[in-house]
């Protein structure tokens, strides 16, 4: 049975049994401390744990799912993956143990021609909670389950909670014996390994309120919960492993596939070699990731989810040349990826262009990364080898990753390759300590210091925010509470005064709060006696809008009745931004095509900044035109209106969805001009598109590999930026004595005059440099039978200075010859040391001449025996790193 059939028949037969199908969450997950959805219930969260209520009694889906803890362990094993898919039914205060295991059973027990599953009854084993007596009796009746193949486990094994205080409950897996040539009889209590007894699905009956949670095994349990709810996850590749009669998730249709491929490409057979197979594994697995990462709007990136996808992919790529495929694998692969898996997920075949284009970017640059980190990795090792503890720092290898993107367990085997160890623990640290700064940057974004428990209070206490933006600029509020960074152990602050600064929750807002990229409105609050104006607008919790205020007269106060009230010209600046940003990206698809999709933006009052996919710089003409598509549209003033619809609605009329947001039943359109641009969007937007006013792209850039950037200006800020422009191109005029329109031919006859004067330089200085060195090499002094010339020529670059360096060794002839040069430049010297081969025969080295000479002018350097370069700080030390030098040669040649 195909995966994505097993995938079919899971809804299919909760969906006939009354429950909403939920399409897969995107991959990027909404809660904040996770990087991406781990498990099939983390989309329902909100309503398990009853934050929020849950939009139906019953529901089921198949989840995309990434975990990546154990990224290292991947291909070493069958059993570990990265991305795989939760099959998953849930119950929100309505049936309970009896119903989920009446329907599990169905399913997995149900004859194949009736849309169930054909698992063997008598191959089926389940363990419950240590006292759960209801549920092992419910198994005993209605699945007639002997009570031999109903075993007890305790906590660590059929207990669920959520690591916190809240809702858990004892739980119920479902196991499948696979045989006894996968290990000994007597069930999943004998079988520990796992090996034969196989657990397919996992019934978790929420039921009783925790408390004084400490570990998985240590809470304490306060009573029952009013609703008890159902939670469930059947793994898709583990059930399809056992139904398609292969050995493990790695020969299923969904990914068998892509090692073969990998197989081919390499010349190798798989399960023959062990090496092989455990990078075939890796290969296979990162390689399907990547592409559903990529899918729902993962980039590659240096942090959070960008660094794990392109660790993913540089690991299979650096798999692949390790196999012994040097060229570019992604072209070959990533397409038998998208075949396999697009039964399941058509969009991966209609937006494969996006997709690829991202992947084989990351490839291309991950080649070229390791021909240039390559060197800099050599270098580092043959300098720990000289020194004679042959490992490398946490800080080489953390820059090996900061800057040249190489993964740590890619430096850890090239330095296993070369007997080298690395300093992990330094480099996790590092990497620590990087993670740390911009989750705290985030956090103090969002939350500043405070405990979002106190927001969790006060949206208990008085429910959301009534959140009025959309309709008005002034709403008379009400002051619920205050919050702030060193408030009580409650989280309520005291009145604030003026000067200071707290964060204030009102009843009622007007006030756009930050998100989809824009920033929050600015205004005011006006009560009797006082004022504060808004700094920061943010929803720290769902449903929460929370103003970061400081007071400018009189005393804040809970309770106050007050005027909020925003700045009117702020909010229009602001939405003819928004507006901007979508008439920008409608005329980005317009001039490149539907691939050229939007993947992150950001806008302020009169400016805006666009990211989406595209490979390459833009060229001047594609810049004009999509331009010219803007503005065009901004002239036709098209109507720009929001509707609520369902997200089907909104998809099937073509309304673009930004990738990785999280959208709930009800999705909010934006259109300007009907079709010509249509997205789901929450930001403030005109009227009509005229009201954007002028519209300026001033800048393109690179954000990273098949991602580029726009931005532009809009509004006032548009004509301002117009007239600077104008401005500075009459002054160039008069500079030049030129019309403006002569600007370009002027400019160009100066610089080819001056690049004709350079060149006339650099030939003089040949000249010059070819005199000296004959001089020099005339000079030259015996020191121990050694011709050794020193000398510090004034004013010549590191290049100039080796050129002369070398001339002067050359003029020394066959009699060993030592040259160390110096030279002082803009306050900075340089250093070249050049030994011939006579000289290295005596057992010198230019490597140690240029380490002796660099230290009195503070600086380093290094090179190879026959020629070093370096550099200093100092150029007062000029004549005694000459002497230096000069010194280290003596001693060499008496030894």
């Amino acid at each position: 049975m195909q995966t994505a059939e097993i995938r079919r028949r899971f809804l299919q037969h909760f969906e006939q049994r009354g429950h909403t199908v939920v399409p897969s969450a995107s991959l990027v997950s909404p809660d904040p401390s996770l990087l991406f959805t781990v498990a099939g219930m983390v989309p329902f969260i909100p309503y398990l744990t009853g934050r929020e209520p849950a939009p139906f009694p019953r529901a089921t889906s198949v989840q995309k799912c990434v975990r990546t803890l154990d990224i290292e362990e991947v291909g070493k094993t069958t059993r570990h993956g990265t991305f795989f898919q939760m099959n998953g039914n849930f119950s929100f205060g309505d049936y309970f143990k009896e119903g989920a295991i009446q329907h599990a059973w169905e399913l997995v027990t149900g004859p194949v021609d009736g849309g169930g599953l054909g698992f063997d009854p008598d191959r089926i084993w389940v363990t419950v909670y240590l006292d759960d007596d209801e549920a092992a009796e419910a198994w005993h009746r209605i699945a007639g389950l002997p009570h031999e193949r109903i075993q007890r486990l305790g906590k660590k094994d059929n207990y669920w909670h959520t690591g916190a205080d809240g809702p858990g409950g004892p739980c119920s897996e479902i196991y499948f014996d696979r045989g006894p040539e996968f290990g000994p009889d007597g069930g999943p209590l004998v079988d520990t390994a796992g090996d034969r007894f196989l657990e397919i699905w996992n019934l978790v009956f929420m039921q009783y309120e925790l408390t004084d949670v400490r570990s998985k095994e240590d809470f304490r349990v306060v009573g029952e919960l009013p609703k008890k709810n159902i939670d469930t996850g059947m793994g898709l590749e583990r059930v399809a492993f056992l139904l398609q009669g292969v050995d493990n998730m790695y020969e299923i249709d969904e990914v068998a596939p892509v090692l073969r491929r990998a197989a081919d490409l390499a010349g190798v057979t798989y399960g023959k070699d062990h090496e092989a197979d455990v990078r075939l594994r890796v290969v296979a697995d990162h390689v399907r990731s990547g592409l559903m990462l990529i899918g729902d709007g993962v980039t590659p990136g240096n942090e959070g989810r960008g660094y794990i996808l392109r660790r993913l992919l540089r690991r299979a790529v650096r798999s692949m040349r390790l196999l012994g495929v040097d060229a570019a694998s992604l072209p070959e692969l990533l397409p038998v990826s998208r075949d396999a898996m697009s039964s399941s997920y058509p969009e991966l075949a209609t937006d494969f262009d996006r997709i690829s284009a991202v992947a084989y970017a990351e490839e291309e640059a991950f080649r070229r990364t390791l021909t240039s980190g390559t060197a800099l990795f050599d270098t580092a090792v043959r300098e720990a080898k000289t020194a004679g503890t042959p490992a490398l720092s946490g800080e080489q290898a953390f820059s090996l990753h900061d800057t040249y993107g190489f993964p740590i367990d890619v430096t850890l085997e090239m330095a296993a390759e070369q007997g080298v160890t690395v300093d992990e623990a330094g480099f996790r640290a590092l990497m620590q300590q990087q993670r740390d700064r911009a989750r705290a940057d985030a956090r103090a974004k969002r939350t500043g210091s405070v405990d979002v428990l106190a927001y969790r209070r006060l949206l208990a206490d008085h429910g959301p925010t009534d959140w009025q933006a959309y309709r008005t600029l002034r709403t008379d509020s009400r002051v619920l509470g205050l919050v702030a960074d060193l408030a009580g152990e409650d989280g309520v602050a005291t009145p604030a005064g003026p000067g200071e600064v707290t964060r204030v929750v009102l009843d009622r807002t007007p006030f756009y709060a930050e998100s989809g990229g824009q920033v929050a409105d600015a205004g005011t609050l006006s009560w009797d006696g006082g004022r504060a104006e808004v700094l920061d607008v943010q929803r720290p919790v769902k449903g929460l809008v929370v103003h970061q205020v400081r007071v400018l007269e009189g005393e804040l106060a809970e309770g106050a009745e007050l005027t909020a009230e925003v700045d009117r010209e702020w909010r229009l600046s602001a939405c003819q931004a928004h507006s901007g940003t979508h008439v920008v990206h409608a005329a980005l698809r317009h001039v490149l095509g539907p691939q050229a999709l939007q993947s992150g933006s950001y806008n302020r009052p009169g400016y805006l900044r666009l990211d989406f996919a595209w490979q390459g710089a833009l060229t001047s003409a594609q810049r004009h035109d999509i331009e010219d598509v803007a503005n065009a549209a901004v002239r036709a003033d098209h109507r720009v209106s929001a509707t609520y619809m369902t997200l089907p609605e909104a998809q099937a009329i073509g309304a673009l969805a930004l990738f990785g947001e999280t959208y709930g039943e009800q999705v909010r359109v934006v259109e300007i001009g009907g079709p010509w641009s249509r997205e789901l969007c929450g930001g403030t937007h005109v009227a009509g598109s005229a009201q954007i006013g002028t519209l300026a792209l001033t800048g393109e850039s690179s954000v990273g590999a098949g991602a580029r950037r726009v931005e532009a200006v809009v509004g006032i800020e548009g004509f301002r930026y117009l007239a600077r422009e104008r401005d500075l191109v009459r002054q160039l005029g008069d500079l030049l004595k030129s019309p403006p329109d002569g600007l370009v031919d002027r400019v160009g006859g100066i610089l080819s005059r001056l690049r004709e004067t350079e060149r006339e330089i650099a030939e003089l200085r040949a000249q010059q440099t070819q005199a000296a060195a004959g001089s020099l090499a005339a000079g030259a002094k015996d020191v121990g039978g050694l011709a050794v010339v020193t000398a510090s020529p004034a004013g010549l670059s590191g290049g100039d200075l080796r050129t002369l360096a070398l001339d002067v060794r050359g003029r020394l002839g066959e009699r060993p010859a030592v040259v160390l040069l110096a030279s002082e430049s803009g306050g900075k010297v340089a250093l070249v040391a050049a030994l011939n081969p006579a000289a290295q025969e005596r057992g010198l080295s230019a490597s140690d001449v240029l380490r002796a000479a660099a230290a009195p002018v503070g600086g380093r350097g290094g090179g190879k025996p026959d020629v070093a370069q370096g550099g200093g700080t100092d150029p007062g030390g000029i004549p005694a790193a000459l002497q230096a030098g000069e010194e280290a040669v003596s001693t060499a040649a008496g030894r």
